[in-house]
Parts: C-alpha cells; sequence; structure tokens
C-alpha cells in the first residue's frame, strides 16, 4: 500500500489530539510525520532536506503568526488543507484553485472527501498542475472579508440548555483540556469546542486570544498592570481563579486592540 506523509500545522492541541486521532483511525496510508503549531517550526521542518510532506493540514492562525507566511519563506510543494472556522470568500477561493479545506469542527466524512482530493492531485500529475495559488492574494481576501461572528452559544446545564448572548460573556478559557465559557455573572459553562475555534467565531473587535489558555472581552478588563517578569497582566471581572497574563508574542497587538486599530 502506497503511503502518504502528513504534516498537521495547528496551534490548538486539542485540534492538534482530535485530527491526528482522526487521520490514525481513518487512513492506513497517511502516515503523519509532524505535528508544530507555529510558522517557525514548520519551516524549519520543510527546509531540512531529508523530510517531505505529500499532505498538509494547516490552520490559518497560527502560534507565531497567520500560516501564509510558511510560504513566503519556504516553497511547499505538498497539498495544502486549510483548516477554519469560517466558510466565506476566502474558502471559495480556495475551491476555485483546487486546494481542499476543511471547517471546523472537522466533520470526518469532509475530512475523507478531502483526502481523496490530494490522494488524486498527488498521484495523477495533470491533476497536480493547478495553477499557483496567491497566497497573498488569499491573505488580502480574508483581512477584507467581513464575516458573519457569533451572537449567541447553546451551552449545557445539567439536563437543560440555555442560550447565552456574546454580549453576556466575559472570557472564555481552557483548564484540564476543557473549554471553559463564563458570562458577566460569574456563571461557567463546559463548551464543546476548542479555544481556538471559538476565538475566530467571535467578534475580533469585542474579544481578544490574549495566550493559548484564554480569550476575553474588552468589557471584561479592570484594569492592566506591567509584572515584575516583564509580562502584562490583566485584571478581569468577573475575577477568575487563575492570574491572567498576555503573551509576549501577543502584546503588541493587544495593546493596539485595546487601541481600536
Amino acid at each position: 500500500m502506497k503511503q502518504y506523509n502528513v504534516l498537521i500545522v495547528e496551534d490548538e492541541t486539542l485540534a492538534q489530539a482530535n485530527l491526528k486521532r482522526t487521520i490514525e483511525r481513518e487512513f492506513d496510508d497517511l502516515h503523519i510525520a509532524g505535528i508544530f503549531d507555529s510558522v517557525k517550526s514548520t519551516v524549519d521542518w520543510l527546509r531540512t532536506a531529508q523530510n517531505h510532506a505529500d499532505i498538509i493540514f494547516m490552520d490559518v492562525e497560527l502560534s507565531d503568526g497567520m500560516c501564509f507566511d510558511i510560504f513566503s519563506q519556504v516553497e511547499v510543494r505538498s497539498k495544502v488543507v486549510i483548516t477554519t472556522a469560517f466558510d466565506n470568500y476566502a474558502v471559495k477561493a480556495f475551491r476555485i484553485h483546487s486546494i481542499d479545506y476543511l471547517l471546523k469542527p472537522i466533520d470526518p466524512e469532509q475530512l475523507r472527501s478531502a483526502v481523496e482530493r490530494c490522494r488524486e492531485a498527488l498521484d495523477n500529475p495533470t491533476i497536480g498542475q493547478a495553477p499557483a495559488f496567491d497566497f497573498e492574494l488569499l491573505r488580502e481576501a480574508i483581512t477584507a472579508e467581513s464575516p458573519t461572528y457569533k451572537k449567541r452559544f447553546i451551552v449545557k446545564y445539567g439536563d437543560r440548555l440555555s442560550i447565552i448572548a456574546t454580549d453576556q460573556i466575559a472570557y472564555f478559557y481552557v483548564e484540564d483540556k476543557s473549554t471553559y465559557l463564563v458570562t458577566t455573572e460569574n456563571r461557567s459553562y463546559i463548551l464543546d469546542s476548542s479555544l481556538d475555534t471559538i476565538s475566530e467565531q467571535v467578534d475580533p473587535a469585542k474579544f481578544f486570544r490574549i495566550s493559548r489558555h484564554c480569550t476575553l472581552s474588552i468589557d471584561a478588563i479592570s484594569g492592566i498592570s506591567r509584572h515584575p517578569s516583564n509580562r502584562l497582566k490583566v485584571t478581569i471581572t468577573p475575577k477568575p481563579e487563575f492570574e491572567v497574563f498576555v503573551s509576549r508574542s501577543r502584546t503588541a497587538d493587544f495593546m493596539e486592540w485595546l487601541e481600536g486599530k
């Protein structure tokens, strides 16, 4: 049986684990050659001569930048399957150029279809000769497009379902591999989606992913101070049981976000 090397480029640990588990369960001919969460680690791997990936599953927003930065630093000959939370104009652009995509949360049936398209492109050179994709054009498309953001979340509370409007949400956080929603009234609910997916679904003008573990509403911020570690410490309301810090890699973007840029 022919084997295809697969690379997973995804900065959310839960999303990494889910995709890895699904690939290993569903596809005997796919071998996971590596899993990375950043532009730098992916570029370093691709630049190493002995490394080779036939298919790359790639999230758009990584821990140190956007996935497009990878293509500006290294030539990528692999078949790329972009993962995203939105089916908007940019995703349609992928379709036009015969590049596959998966919407989060990833549906196993759509994953099988995407893998089959990649197999066909890899095994048939004529299929693989699609026009080169302009990733700078895609970057502009994603920036220019105004997606529809979630206005409410459906949460489970015992055997009941509740509707939480996004303007009632103070912050989201991850703890022990579970994602939680906390309301302005300090009520906490566990969610099925990963923080990575949720952070892409909420309005970036109102919510900001300050770290790998927390996305908060601007209305929840009651104070900001400089910690002795030289990191920004954020005081939020309702007060959580953990300290809230802004990741160093996100500090500049966080300050711009506060200023409304």
